[in-house]
């Protein structure tokens, strides 16, 4: 029984120092980034919506309303990137003024 612990000892030392001389395992790759928007002067409202953090239905009426610029070319509705700026500087002097 003695010599059986004594192999058992010593596998299991040599399994740690094994253990101890691994490499440790590379990390997993992160997740993808989130897309980014791509740099274009004018956006599709979706691409506005996501870039306000609304939604498409709250930016097309805001659209509507003309509290976004927007801009038609042909059958497309596009929503210049300058004109996001503007409505998020209108909202926030409005809540500072309040």
């Amino acid at each position: 029984m003695t010599t059986n612990v004594t192999q058992l000892a010593a596998t299991l030392a040599s399994l740690a120092a094994l253990l101890a001389e691994q490499q440790p395992a590379p990390e997993p790759e992160p997740e993808p980034a989130a897309r980014r928007l791509p740099n274009r002067v004018l956006l599709t409202v979706e691409e506005a919506a996501k870039q306000l953090g609304l939604g498409r239905t709250k930016t097309y009426a805001l659209v509507a309303s003309g509290e976004i610029e927007s801009v038609r070319i042909g059958r497309l509705r596009r929503i210049p990137r300058t004109a996001i700026d503007d409505y998020a500087a209108r909202l926030i002097a409005q809540q500072s003024a309040a």
